[in-house]
């Protein structure tokens, strides 16, 4: 429908898509060290919060924890490895000239294909060269989909909620109340008119 238009990889969804592999790499050298699904005293069961965080927001005491858990139940490193990846991918965004940006993104790719990768990060890396312009071309427009995909969650969760209504214009109200900050100069317009009870019996 729109041939000209450039489509754009959301760095929400890319981050996301690398934490998944990350946590998909924990998940497997977990079962293959342990012989079992994460345990609460399981070091890489304890350590699964710290690894998706980002690396900026833990404190010298988050890392020192965080390096302790990696040592104790990452005998080949493959987990702190898949950490690397995606801090690394993360700091795509830090670029800020769009060229530089798409030369990155295209020899990450490369690298995280590397024989020495866990089969997660190698994994990771075939999407990421697949999706290198659609990547890239965030550097150009600055532009994500998350003020669309946050409107459309707020009315989903209002039709959710929103048994019984029948008119369109009520729920249309139900969804500027929801939504927190209504224009009141134009509610009057939309509110639906109460008719006026008939007398009963004459009266």
């Amino acid at each position: 429908m729109l041939p000209d238009a450039t489509q754009i990889a959301d760095p929400f969804h890319l981050v996301k898509l690398a934490n998944s592999k990350l946590d998909e790499c924990r998940r497997r050298v977990q079962n293959d060290t342990m012989g079992h699904r994460g345990r609460k005293t399981d070091p890489l069961y304890r350590a699964r919060r710290l690894l998706t965080k980002a690396h900026e927001r833990l404190d010298d005491r988050g890392e020192e924890k965080l390096a302790g858990l990696l040592a104790a139940g990452d005998p080949h490193g493959e987990v702190r490895m898949a950490w690397h990846a995606k801090e690394v991918l993360r700091s795509i965004y830090d670029i800020p000239d769009p060229d530089v940006a798409a030369e990155f993104v295209t020899q990450l790719g490369v690298d995280l294909q590397h024989d020495s990768c866990p089969v997660e990060v190698r994994q990771l890396g075939r999407t990421i060269l697949r999706w290198k312009d659609r990547t890239a071309a965030w550097h150009q427009a600055r532009f994500t989909n998350a003020p669309t995909e946050a409107a459309n969650n707020l009315i989903k969760r209002v039709k959710r909620i929103a048994f019984g209504f029948t008119r369109f214009r009520n729920f249309r109200v139900r969804v500027l109340l929801y939504a927190g900050r209504p224009n009141w100069a134009l509610l009057a317009t939309i509110t639906p008119r109460v008719k006026s009870e008939e007398p009963v019996n004459g009266a």
